[in-house]
């Protein structure tokens, strides 16, 4: 499969980072877009393969189909960009600031939020037919799933925003790993079975990301759900996103860079 060991692939995150921030924002915008309504595909295909089957971890094991195809397309997500620019910057790469990166992390979001909004709005339409019907399961269950995943957690105060948080973490030192797993391989086959894995293991987890979120509560509030814009602001998009910022570039960006490029000196047994 080609493997490249770490200290390869690492420097091709850091320079990955630094190409991003010099990406024309209409070129950003657009793959950021791609990215936001391929995943959201791939949420409403994972989602109704687990109600149809009754079996949640089929649906886990087929979501990682949509993240391969937009990272083997060159599209981007929040949560890769959120590992990746951070690197370029600590690396004090010519002309990257952290203006820039923080203008880079901003048209990402919204390129994803609008490109995941489109899909949410079709798939309301197209489930409806053109909302003259309640859905079905797959609708009702999404609407489910947003009720749980807002007001659920806002039932336990601090407490659950903790716990979102925390999600947002786990979620993105997956997601992460199947960022850098894109890069450890110079195969298409080898570079699937590297993104596969830690992402199946997210979503069957339930773990919180926030562009896989930019799909399914819009989609759910379309389709009935007992919450608000708000409770979805509140009470899981804002502290999915800190946590996917501070789980991705803590528990995989920095310590591979920190490890396999800024290493520490060698023992000396003299």
């Amino acid at each position: 499969m080609a493997y490249l060991v770490p200290s390869e692939f690492v420097t091709k995150m850091v320079d990955a980072g630094e190409s991003k921030i010099y990406m024309a924002t209409r070129d950003a915008l657009i793959r950021a877009y791609m990215a936001g309504a391929i995943l959201a595909l791939a949420a409403v295909f994972a989602v109704s393969v687990s109600v149809a089957t009754g079996v949640p971890l089929i649906g886990a094991l087929l979501f990682p189909v949509g993240f391969c195809m937009l990272y083997l397309m060159g599209f981007d997500l929040l949560t890769g960009v959120f590992v990746l620019t951070p690197l370029a910057l600590i690396d004090k790469r010519p002309g990257v600031t952290v203006g820039r990166v923080l203008k880079h992390w901003g048209v990402v979001f919204i390129g994803n939020f609008l490109g995941a909004l489109t899909v949410a709005c079709l798939m309301a339409y197209m489930f409806t037919f053109g909302f003259n019907t309640d859905g079905g399961k797959i609708a009702q269950t999404v609407a489910q799933i947003g009720e749980k995943r807002t007001v659920g957690y806002a039932a336990y105060g601090a407490a659950g925003m903790l716990t979102l948080f925390i999600r947002g973490m786990l979620c993105n030192w997956m997601v992460s790993m199947g960022v850098v797993g894109a890069m450890i391989s110079t195969t298409v086959g080898g570079k699937v079975v590297a993104m596969w894995m830690p992402i199946m293991l997210f979503f069957f987890m339930a773990f919180e990301h926030s562009v896989v979120n930019m799909f399914l509560f819009p989609f759910g509030l379309m389709m009935g759900g007992h919450f608000t814009i708000m409770d979805y602001l509140i009470w899981n998009e804002l502290p999915t996103v800190l946590g996917n910022l501070v789980g991705g570039l803590a528990f995989t960006g920095l310590t591979l860079y920190s490890t396999h490029v800024r290493t520490a000196a060698k023992r000396s047994f003299s």
